[in-house]
């Protein structure tokens, strides 16, 4: 009988170096994406033992993570987050790396630059020191996020030594309903399988509601997949309570549900559209290209913010924000009272000065909220664009299904 292969299986047969007696097979990566943060200790690694990036024509770097989202010039007043920037600037011209600096008109997000510039290709093993690398899955490439030591690892032999990931397929049938998003979607299914649902797994996503999604919604949806633990991905409720503590299903769940509502400022059995927003953010590798800003854009046009909330818009990447202006996406955003911000990760990681000040609740188009990942004490609510706008202009949480154009 003749084996059956996965898309997984597959790029992952054609690119086995060997298998050396006693250890992990050996990977041949065929991209490597490289930004200012996970990268200064692995190019130093690199300089003390004398070695030099294997192939540099396969490695791409550029700034995203520390950089301000205020205008170009704009000093940057953290010194960590100054001296990693110099550091990578430095590397990659000491190393013969391309970089998408800050002056680059084709400088972003990493993984929004990837595909957008081509890199990223059908087929290919793409690594980052970022865990959510996942995002190129979308494209038919194997992508996951490697540790600092794994970058240096590939930095020198463009191979990296890797356990053979299990898969799992997620059949997503039907169509998804009219303001109903891929982030939506993803939500949904992380709140079916939980955070830790796919650890350790390559989930390939397939079904009618996946066929039918775009390249921007794919890539969304394999972002996300992370979230579920997952360690790659290739291809929401919007009317729910926060949870009755009489609900849980053990005993064991309650101090960490007690402890979540404590930190986020909620009571059990509160509806979602009851609470209110103090700062709202439209940006992330998740959630930052063109097509998620046309969707909030078409949410914002005619509106205004509410009057205390502090909205902010920021593009993947220079490219985006540049075909965005063309469609005059910037001039409805401002009209409606958003920020239009330069290309970079902004509020999704507090390593920059777009950060939640404490006690904040945010409505945020990125993929994490653990405690702290957009500032000290800050709450942040994950949603997709369109959500984000909605709450925006609304003050609350609101059900992007009754919004007045549908």
């Amino acid at each position: 009988m003749t084996e059956k292969f996965t898309l997984f299986d597959k790029i992952w047969n054609d690119h086995v170096v060997c298998v050396p007696a006693g250890q992990l097979p050996l990977l041949y990566i065929d991209l490597h994406l490289v930004h200012e943060v996970t990268s200064p200790q692995a190019f130093e690694g690199l300089r003390v033992a004398g070695r030099k990036v294997r192939q540099p024509q396969r490695t791409v770097a550029t700034v995203d993570h520390n950089i301000p989202t205020e205008p170009r010039g704009t000093p940057i007043t953290d010194p960590i987050a100054a001296r990693q920037i110099q550091a990578l600037q430095q590397n990659c011209k000491a190393f013969g790396v391309p970089l998408f600096d800050m002056d680059s008109s084709d400088q972003g997000i990493v993984h929004v630059i990837g595909p957008e510039l081509g890199l990223t290709q059908p087929g290919m093993t793409i690594v980052c020191g970022d865990s959510h690398t996942s995002t190129h899955g979308a494209f038919g490439a194997l992508a996951f996020g490697i540790g600092t030591s794994e970058v240096e690892h590939v930095l020198a032999t463009q191979c990296l030594p890797q356990r053979k990931p299990k898969t799992t397929q997620i059949d997503v049938r039907g169509r998804l309903g009219e303001g109903v998003s891929a982030k939506d979607l993803a939500l949904g299914v992380i709140g079916q399988i939980g955070i830790d649902g796919a650890t350790g797994h390559v989930i390939e996503y397939t079904g009618e509601a996946v066929r039918v999604l775009s390249m921007e919604g794919r890539m969304t949806l394999c972002n996300m997949s992370i979230e579920a633990g997952a360690r790659a991905a290739m291809i929401a409720p919007v009317d729910g309570r926060i949870p009755e503590l009489r609900d849980l299903k053990t005993d064991a769940d309650r101090p960490a549900v007690e402890r979540m509502l404590e930190y986020m400022g909620l009571e059990p059995g509160t509806r979602i559209e009851d609470i209110s927003v103090d700062r709202v953010f439209i940006g992330s590798c998740t959630n930052s290209r063109l097509e998620d800003l046309q969707a909030a854009a078409r949410v914002a046009k005619g509106h205004r913010v509410a009057p205390k909330v502090r909205a902010m818009v920021v593009p993947g990447s220079q490219a985006v924000k540049r075909a965005a202006e063309q469609e005059g996406l910037h001039k409805i955003f401002q009209e409606s009272g958003f920020e239009w911000r330069e290309s970079g990760c902004s509020m999704c990681l507090g390593m920059n000065p777009d950060i939640l000040q404490p006690g904040e609740r945010c409505a945020s188009t990125s993929n994490r909220n653990f405690e702290g990942r957009q500032g000290r004490g800050g709450r942040t609510h994950l949603v997709s664009p369109m959500m984000a706008a909605a709450a925006a202009i609304a003050g609350h949480f609101t059900d992007i299904r009754n919004w007045h154009f549908f």
